[in-house]
């Protein structure tokens, strides 16, 4: 009985130290990196600025058909377009980078992701109207 008590003792105590030392999820930054990086341009709602050239990313759902364009958002955030861009739009990739995340765009792969970056897209997503 005493050998089970030490036993069962030392082994809650390696749990709580597992738990202890494991790292702690990322918070969500989406709402500070989202006012950090896009309001000054797209306006604090998303709905652009007056006078700015920058997008209405409250319509990017409606300007895609539907659904939210989640692959050709995080490409634009990140900086990655394909090619040229006539787009004055700054990169925000090496700002995002950190911890990945397996996530899936929309186009059925599942691709470790920047969090930060996934976070971002999903905040634009919830501002569609």
């Amino acid at each position: 009985m005493m050998r089970w008590m030490i036993i069962s003792g030392l082994s809650g105590s390696a749990l709580y130290l597992f738990v202890a030392c494991a790292p702690l999820p990322e918070a969500n930054r989406a709402g500070e990196d989202f006012a950090s990086f896009c309001a000054s341009c797209h306006g604090a709602d998303g709905k652009g600025i007056k006078g700015s050239k920058a997008a209405d990313l409250t319509a990017l759902s409606a300007k895609n058909g539907g659904p939210f364009p989640r692959l050709q958002a995080m490409g634009k955030i990140y900086g990655y377009t394909m090619g040229r861009s006539a787009s004055n739009m700054p990169e925000f990739g090496q700002l995002l980078e950190g911890n990945s995340v397996p996530f899936d765009a929309g186009d059925g792969r599942i691709t470790p992701t920047p969090k930060r970056l996934v976070d971002l897209a999903l905040y634009l997503e919830s501002l569609q109207e």
